[in-house]
């Protein structure tokens, strides 16, 4: 698992319980996890097909970091699956697991297409 994003549960993130609103961190998750399946098919054109069961472990509060952790678990014709773990940065203390996010890759006219991509495209590789 690849932590790339760091958040800072800052108090416009908070429920009336004063732990996380899980929708903010649902929503930061997406985006992160939208990012990754952008930059491994190399189109800016993918839509969320599909989220499993999200497991909430623990609450996390104001002032904690959290960390998103992202894996690539298949590649489909025009699909990528991909594995998310949420934790806290300073603990390691799992906060959030969700086991599959599906996107679809898209073409210019919104509709389904093969991306071609079998294997996970690491950034460092860009620079080689």
């Amino acid at each position: 698992m690849r932590f790339h994003t760091r958040k800072w549960v800052k108090p416009e993130d908070l429920n009336p319980n004063n732990s996380l609103f899980g929708g903010r961190l649902l929503q930061w998750i997406d985006e992160e996890a939208a990012l990754y399946a952008i930059i491994q098919l190399e189109n800016k054109r993918i839509v969320t097909k599909f989220i499993s069961e999200i497991d909430f472990i623990t609450a996390p509060r104001q002032g904690d970091i959290i960390e998103i952790g992202i894996l690539v678990t298949e590649f489909g014709r025009t699909s990528i699956s991909l594995k998310c773990e949420v934790r806290n940065k300073l603990t390691r203390q799992a906060i959030l697991t969700i086991d599959k996010i599906v996107f679809v890759n898209l073409d210019e006219n919104g509709k389904t297409c093969p991306h071609g991509k079998t294997s996970i495209r690491f950034s460092k590789d860009d620079f080689e």
